[in-house]
This record gives structure tokens, sequence and C-alpha cells, in this order.
């Protein structure tokens, strides 16, 4: 009998999004969910155990992982973005989690996203909160914005949608957990402009950092899903057991949060 494979393991503030991620997937019960942008595919690898499912991820090192998660699951990897993901009849969940902010002119791509919507299928996005809050990770990152909700609110329906539903998280760990990353990410970024903008390339994946010569947006944007990664079960369960009470306890406060997460109607 071959043995279960074991999810892979999520960074903190991707625990506390999936905490919500996971309800909304059961309340909308697709039967095909697409995700784009699945970086190294821990959220996938969760995803293709609830219905058949298809991701794209356009950074050729990130794909590499998220295909080796995610395939002996049954779901399929594509290297690319949305433009070379099969349509057919569309997707009852279309996904993008943290990558919206990477877009420079995001209202043509939100458009684009949604009609790959089935008819009465739904589009679920996450995306950092409150512009205010833009910080140092931010621009390390390559982020072109944070959305307040009535931002993001208005970007969905221009689109296309025909309605919107809007929930924060991460409240109250997630403020922390903001602070720590743009103390790190400015740190860095102090050290890279003291070393003279030399290039240090990291390895791309576990908890090591980005290649910090990396200037374009595009190129920050690449390592953006994989600095910063718990590797290894033993983190993995760490990390979950130390954020559980808090995904409770964020519940209390859906209006409150550094996080943002849209659940829009085709």
């Amino acid at each position: 009998m071959t043995a279960p494979v074991a999810d892979p393991p999520l960074p903190p503030r991707a625990a506390l999004r999936w905490h919500v991620v996971r309800r909304i997937v059961a309340e909308c019960r697709p039967d095909t969910i697409l995700e784009l942008g699945c970086g190294l595919g821990a959220v996938g690898a969760r995803l293709a155990r609830l219905a058949t499912y298809t991701a794209a991820e356009p950074d050729a090192r990130s794909y590499r992982t998220a295909h080796a998660r995610i395939t002996p699951l049954g779901g399929t990897v594509l290297n690319g973005d949305h433009r070379q993901v099969p349509t057919v009849d569309g997707y009852d969940l279309v996904c993008a989690f943290e990558v919206l902010e990477h877009i420079a002119d995001d209202e043509p791509v939100l458009a684009e996203w949604l009609a790959l919507v089935r008819p009465g299928g739904h589009l679920l996005l996450s995306v950092p909160a409150d512009p205010e809050r833009f910080g140092a990770w931010d621009s390390l990152v390559g982020h072109y914005r944070r959305y307040s909700a009535e931002q993001l609110r208005e970007r969905l329906f221009g689109a296309g949608a025909t309605a919107v539903r809007l929930v924060h998280y991460g409240w109250p760990l997630g403020y922390l957990l903001d602070s720590v990353r743009d103390r790190w990410a400015g740190h860095r970024a102090d050290r890279n402009a003291g070393a003279g903008g030399g290039a240090e390339a990291g390895d791309g994946g576990g908890s090591g950092g980005p290649e910090v010569g990396a200037e374009t947006a595009r190129e920050r944007t690449a390592f953006s899903g994989r600095i910063l990664q718990p590797s290894g079960m033993l983190a993995g369960g760490a990390i979950r057991l130390a954020v559980s009470p808090f995904a409770v306890l964020q519940r209390a406060r859906p209006d409150r949060g550094p996080g943002l997460i849209a659940v829009a109607t085709r």
C-alpha cells in the first residue's frame, strides 16, 4: 500500500489564510479548480485533494517544485500564466493567492481571470490589505500596491463580477508577522546597499533569502514565493501548532487584518 502524501508546510501568514480559504472552497463546492501563480504548490497540494485541479506557475524554479508536489495527487501544473491555461468550458473556481499585487496593470488582468470562470462560478483572490501599510517587504518582493476593501471591490465589479464578498484575515497575529517581515526586508536592503548592490543568490527554497541583486519587479516577483518558506514536516507541524489559536481568533474580526480575501461571482 502506498503511503499517503503529506501536505507541504505553510509559512505562518499562508497558514492563517488557508483557514479562511478552505472554508470558502467548501462553500463553493467546486468540481474543477484552477490556481494561477501557485508558487511552490503548498496550497495547490491541498486544493488538489478537493477537486480536479489545474495550476499555472510562470517561474520555472517554483514550477518544478509545484509539479513534483501536485502531480502525485492527480493535479496538473503548467509552466506559464493564465494565457497558457486550457479554457474549455471554464472552471468552477479560479484562485490567485498573493498574485494580483504583483501586476502593474491589474484591471484588465482581472477581467481575463474572471473570463476563465464558468458562468455562476467564482474567482477567489487574496491580496495584502491597507495601502498605508506598504513597506519594505512589499518593495522587496515586487508588490505594486496593497488594496483597501473598496478598491478591490471596485476592480472586481469593473472586471465583470456580479457579486463580491470580502473578508479580512490575520488579526491580530498578521500585524506582527508583517512587522517582522518589514524589518527583515529593511535590514536586507541595507546590507545589499552597503555591499554595493551585488547579487547574493539564494537557493530558491527553504528559508533562504531572495536574490537581492534582482532589480526588476518581475525578478522580485519570481523569488517572492520562494523565500522564507518552511522546509520539512517538523517545521510545518510547529508552525501549524503555533498558528492554530490565532486562526480561530481571527474569525472574531473579519473586518480587520493585514490580508484581504475576495470571492467574486461571474
